[in-house]
């Protein structure tokens, strides 16, 4: 079930109409062209973004404002992008983090 608040007594109405798809851990998702990549996942009920490195804990939103990286995934091949202040675009590729999120060799 998708939830997103559309009529807040201080932001006012959201008329933002144009909808887009981004791809998480392989299944597409709908999102709001530019909303933060966290708001999308959270609409769609994802609320863990990374596991930690030492004990393989999950992770999700925490400060909301960029200043953690509790919502840390790898976005189009990046690893350690916060998902609460990067804009949703078309198209673009997001996995949940394992730790560091580099491919171990």
């Amino acid at each position: 079930m998708c939830m997103r608040v559309t009529d807040h007594i201080i932001l006012g109405h959201d008329d933002t109409s144009k909808m887009i798809e981004i791809t998480v851990d392989g299944k597409k998702i709908p999102a709001k062209e530019g909303e933060p990549i966290l708001a999308a996942l959270l609409a769609q009920d994802i609320m863990v973004n990374r596991y930690t490195v030492k004990r393989n804990e999950p992770r999700g939103l925490f400060c909301g404002i960029g200043q953690c990286t509790d919502c840390a995934m790898i976005v189009d091949g990046r690893a350690n992008v916060r998902t609460c202040i990067t804009p949703a675009v078309e198209g673009m590729v997001v996995e949940t983090q394992h730790g560091y999120g580099i491919q171990e060799v």
